[in-house]
């Protein structure tokens, strides 16, 4: 059910990804997958064109998004969410800045770091300072730091920024971890924005639980998220904001539309066939990348013994520890000694070396193709 894209495919199809590096390099960086489009969604896309649905989108609430997305998390989480508690907004990142803007009090936006490089302009586009919160990339297990959470509260920061599943690191955090993240919270009226894009992208031995879901979350959280990770859409423009609480959906309402607009109506179309006919595609695309993530252990194993990648519990993004081979960049030297572009780790975590962050959805020959080369390479 998973078709890979020919190499001319790629590059015609995913434009940044493929279209901006030379011929001769794999790309293995941006959080894009070299597959074609879920059937559903597609063929959706398809009569939407034939139709003209090029226009405006329609109104701020969309019955038909809402009720597609609450029958998808319903599936997949157990989760039971308000139809009408789903707005649309253009992508997570400004999805996320919305909230910010309207939602959080004045003061200090907690990000745990490494974090999703984009997060860091969030403090100039919203007038606010980031306090980070380390994660520890090489620990055996990834556990946020929730007494240091209490102190950055208690020092006045107001917000915690939650990537959950976690980008670049592929961590699930658990109903335990989540808990102790909204006890903190509300001992301290903070806010929590989560970050769930990657949500649909839990491999086997993992289990997603939407923060929202936890009892008492509703006053102090939203969740921002979409399809496009998932089923490789982001060029259609259309996420969601989803709350539990009517007064935080009513404030978002209530705003101009400047603050929060130009999502797509083909994004809205897309969105509605993933949640509500992409499960079959979506589970072989999960069992398709449990696979690469095995192989890929295998071909480290063989080509590059000295690596560590984190245990691969979500997302398409494998986090290499490779300081064993003593470059302080070695993305730059992937890319000029093996023509592999990768994503450097420092983007995620400022003075973090040694480290890349490596996507495996692709076919497994051009994995295959792509670890041998960053053998020799780094080797």
């Amino acid at each position: 059910m998973i078709r890979d894209f020919t190499e001319d495919e790629a590059r015609r199809a995913l434009v940044l990804k493929w279209g901006t590096v030379d011929p001769d390099v794999l790309p293995a960086w941006v959080a894009e997958m070299d597959y074609a489009l879920a059937p559903p969604v597609a063929e959706a896309l398809q009569r939407a064109v034939t139709d003209g649905v090029t226009g405006y989108p329609p109104a701020l609430v969309n019955a038909a998004l809402g009720e597609a997305y609450a029958g998808f998390a319903r599936r997949h989480y157990g989760q039971q969410v308000d139809p009408e508690q789903v707005l649309p907004t253009s992508d997570v990142t400004a999805g996320v800045r919305v909230a910010l803007d309207v939602l959080s009090e004045p003061g200090p936006l907690v990000l745990p770091t490494p974090a999703y490089h984009p997060q860091f302009g969030l403090g100039h586009c919203t007038d606010r300072e980031i306090w980070e919160l380390p994660l520890d990339p090489d620990a055996g297990e990834v556990r946020l730091d929730l007494d240091r959470l209490d102190d950055l509260f208690s020092r006045g920061a107001t917000t915690l920024l939650l990537t959950q599943p976690h980008n670049p690191l592929g961590h699930v955090h658990t109903r335990a971890e989540l808990e102790g993240v909204r006890d903190v919270a509300l001992r301290h009226g903070a806010r929590v924005i989560s970050d769930e894009i990657h949500a649909p992208l839990v491999l086997p031995g993992a289990e997603h639980v939407p923060y929202l879901s936890l009892d008492g979350t509703a006053e102090h959280a939203v969740a921002v998220l979409a399809a496009s990770k998932a089923f490789n859409t982001p060029g259609l423009r259309c996420a969601q904001i989803v709350t539990s609480d009517p007064a935080a959906r009513n404030r978002l309402l209530a705003e101009p539309m400047a603050r929060n607009d130009s999502w797509s109506p083909l994004g809205e179309v897309a969105a509605i066939a993933a949640y509500e006919d992409g499960d079959a595609w979506l589970a072989a695309l999960v069992a398709r990348l449990d696979e690469q993530r095995t192989l890929l252990d295998e071909l480290l194993a063989e080509h590059l013994p000295e690596a560590r990648v984190r245990p691969l519990e979500a997302t398409f993004l494998a986090w290499l520890d490779l300081r064993a081979y003593g470059h302080d960049d070695p993305a730059t030297v992937a890319l000029d000694k093996g023509r592999v572009q990768l994503e450097a780790g420092h983007r995620y975590q400022p003075g973090l070396d040694g480290h890349a962050r490596l996507n495996i959805a692709t076919s497994p020959e051009r994995l295959t193709e792509i670890v041998v080369r960053l053998g020799r390479a780094l080797g």
